[in-house]
C-alpha cells in the first residue's frame, strides 16, 4: 500500500460519506474481483479532543488490510475482507451518523469500535438498534454496559454488542497497589466529570478506595468543557488532599493542571486517566508532565502476539516507530486485538453473512491477542471481557530519540507483564 500523509487520513476521517483513502486502496480487498465479501466497519476518534486515541490507528488498519489482502476462507467458502474505517471527530453524534452509516451505505457484516464512551457508545447503540453484531473497546464497561442503559442484576438488554476493557475494579487493583509506594495520608482529591466515564467512575470507584483506606475529597461533578477550576483547587488544598484523581477529557485536564500549578498544588501522587495516555497529550503539559502517574492497558513490553498479524506486543511497537517516526502509542494494542478477536469470531460462524449467528458466536468465542486472551462469555455481565489495566509513572527518557517514557511500575491485574521500576512522589 503506498504511503498515504496525516493530513489526508485525517481528510478522510473528517466525516465524509464515502470510505476514507485507506479503506479504498486495493489492498483492503481479499481475493479477486468478485465473489463473496466480508465488510468490516472500523469507527475511532480520530480527529477532535480525544483525537490521541486514534492516532495509530492508521497503523494498525494497514497491518489488517495487509493480513487479509488474500481474504479469508470461512465455513469452507472464500471470501474477500473489505475495511471501512469512518471518524467520529470524537463526537457522539458523529460517530452514531458513521456508524449508520457503515451500516446502511457500507452494508457492514461487523462493526468494530474503540476509544472512549463519546464513540464507543453511540456506535454500539447503532448496532444494537440495526442488528448488526459490534464488537468494542477502550471505555470502562460499567460506562459501556450500564451507561448503555443495562441494569445491576437484571438479563443483559443486548444481543449484537460485545465488550472488552478494564472496568473499576482494575483501577482500584492498580490504584491501591500503585498507591502504596509513595507514603501519603490518604486524602485523595477526585475531579470525576458529569459524563459517562466520570459517573461510572463515582458511583463504583469511590466506595471502593474509601474501603481500602483512602478518604475521598469529591468537589462534585463538573461539565466537559469547564475553563475554571480554581473552586476545585482550593478544596483540595484546604483539605491537604496528598493523593490526586480525574478522568477528564484530555483538554479540560491541560486546563485545570496550568491552573492548579498557578495556585500552587502539588499532590505527591497526580494520578489520571483517559488523559495522559500518549506522549502526545502529555508533552503538551509542559515540563508539568513529568512525574504524572498513569495507567496502560498495552506497550511493547507485554508477553503476548497479535493472532491475525503474527507480531509479538515489542514488533508492533517497533514497527509503528519504524512506519512513523512516532514514540509508541498504547491504543496499537487494542485496535489491533479487536482484529484478532473479530477473524476469530468469523472463523468460528457457520454462516459468517448471517449477522445474529455472528453475534451468537461473539458471545462466546475466544481469542489470542496483543493484550492477551480475550475469552467471551466469562466476564462479570453477559457482553463484557475484562482486561487489565496497569499503574506507572512519565519520566524523562534516560536514551533514545524520544524525551519522556511511560514505564510500568505495578501489574496487580497481570503478573505477566513486567515492571520496570517503582512510583516516585510528583511533589
Amino acid at each position: 500500500m503506498a504511503t498515504v500523509s496525516r493530513r489526508t487520513l485525517l481528510q478522510a476521517g473528517a466525516g465524509l460519506a464515502m470510505a476514507g483513502p485507506l479503506a479504498a486502496c486495493s489492498s483492503g480487498l481479499g481475493g479477486s474481483a468478485g465473489g463473496d465479501k466480508i465488510t468490516i466497519g472500523f469507527v475511532s476518534p480520530r480527529t477532535g479532543s480525544t483525537a490521541g486515541f486514534g492516532e495509530p490507528d492508521g497503523y494498525v488498519l494497514d497491518q489488517a488490510r495487509k493480513a487479509l489482502a488474500n481474504g479469508l476462507q470461512l465455513a469452507g467458502k472464500s471470501y474477500r475482507v473489505e475495511i471501512v474505517d469512518k471518524d467520529s471527530q470524537s463526537n457522539p453524534q458523529r460517530s452514531a451518523q458513521v456508524t449508520n452509516d457503515l451500516i446502511n451505505s457500507s452494508g457492514v457484516d461487523l462493526v468494530l469500535t474503540t476509544s472512549t464512551p463519546e464513540t464507543v457508545n453511540p456506535a454500539s447503540d447503532a448496532c444494537e438498534a440495526a442488528g448488526v453484531p459490534c464488537i468494542s473497546t477502550i471505555v470502562p464497561w460499567e460506562a459501556w454496559y450500564f451507561g448503555r442503559g443495562a441494569k445491576e442484576g437484571e438479563p443483559s438488554p443486548f444481543k449484537y454488542t460485545y465488550h472488552f476493557s478494564f472496568g473499576v475494579e482494575q483501577f482500584h487493583k492498580q490504584y491501591t497497589s500503585l498507591w502504596s509506594q509513595v507514603p501519603t495520608n490518604k486524602k485523595v482529591g477526585v475531579m470525576w466529570p458529569n459524563d459517562a466515564d466520570g459517573n461510572a467512575i463515582r458511583k463504583s470507584l469511590g466506595p471502593l478506595l474509601s474501603q481500602s483506606g483512602y478518604t475521598i475529597v469529591d468537589p462534585g461533578a463538573y461539565t466537559d468543557g469547564t475553563n475554571d477550576f480554581s473552586s476545585q483547587i482550593a478544596r483540595f488544598k484546604a483539605e491537604n488532599c496528598e493523593v490526586f484523581n480525574t478522568f477528564p477529557l484530555p483538554p479540560d485536564f491541560a486546563t485545570f493542571w496550568q491552573q492548579a500549578a498557578q495556585q500552587g498544588y502539588k499532590p505527591k501522587i497526580a494520578q489520571i486517566a483517559k488523559t495522559g495516555l500518549f506522549v502526545s497529550q502529555v508533552e503538551a503539559l509542559g515540563p508539568s508532565a513529568v512525574g504524572l502517574a498513569g495507567g496502560t492497558y498495552w506497550s511493547p513490553t507485554f508477553p503476548y502476539r497479535a493472532t491475525l498479524t503474527g507480531v509479538t506486543s515489542q514488533q508492533l511497537g517497533d514497527g509503528y516507530t519504524a512506519a512513523t517516526g512516532k514514540q509508541w502509542n498504547q491504543q496499537l494494542g487494542p485496535s489491533t486485538a479487536l482484529f484478532d478477536v473479530a477473524v476469530a469470531a468469523l472463523k468460528a460462524t457457520a454462516n459468517p453473512k448471517d449477522k445474529a449467528g455472528l453475534a451468537k458466536t461473539i458471545s462466546t468465542v475466544s481469542a489470542d491477542t496483543t493484550l492477551g486472551k480475550i475469552a467471551f462469555g466469562t466476564g462479570p455481565v453477559p457482553n463484557v471481557v475484562p482486561i487489565g489495566v496497569h499503574g506507572g509513572q512519565w519520566r524523562k527518557a534516560t536514551g533514545g530519540p524520544f524525551q519522556l517514557e511511560f514505564l510500568i511500575c505495578e501489574n496487580s491485574n497481570d503478573p505477566n507483564v513486567p515492571t520496570a521500576t517503582k512510583l516516585r512522589p510528583y511533589a
